[in-house]
């Protein structure tokens, strides 16, 4: 069965960083695409950054500069290091994996992050 379990989140200051952590009990997790989502209240879900399973990033305009997304395939985990939180940051933070070829798609349950003083 697999799962993907996310931690690192919780309460920080604006300015402040958070690093989340997602790990996953995947098969050959390197051949996955990782990616990390973000849902605030009464919003839809979007895209927060990407790496596929070549190292290739993108991220959501509005945290370009500000947060920063790795894996480390020999430990099956992704990261978010999130720096220069905002307000609008605050949302439950979720982990994507992907492999089209099979059509495999696996979410985690998410972590919340809120940033308020």
């Amino acid at each position: 069965q697999v799962q993907l379990v996310e931690s690192g989140g919780g309460l920080v200051q604006p300015g402040g960083s958070l690093r989340l952590s997602c790990t996953a009990s995947i098969s050959r997790f390197s051949f996955y695409d990782m990616a990390w989502y973000r849902q605030a209240p009464g919003k839809q879900r979007e895209l927060v950054a990407r790496i596929t399973r070549t190292a290739n990033t993108n991220y959501n305009d509005s945290v370009k500069g500000r947060f920063t997304v790795s894996r480390d395939n020999a430990k099956n985990t992704v990261f978010l290091q999130m720096d220069s939180l905002k307000p609008e940051d605050t949302a439950v933070y979720y982990c994507r994996a992907q492999r089209l070829e099979y059509f495999a798609n696996y979410w985690g349950q998410g972590t919340q992050v809120t940033v308020s003083s």
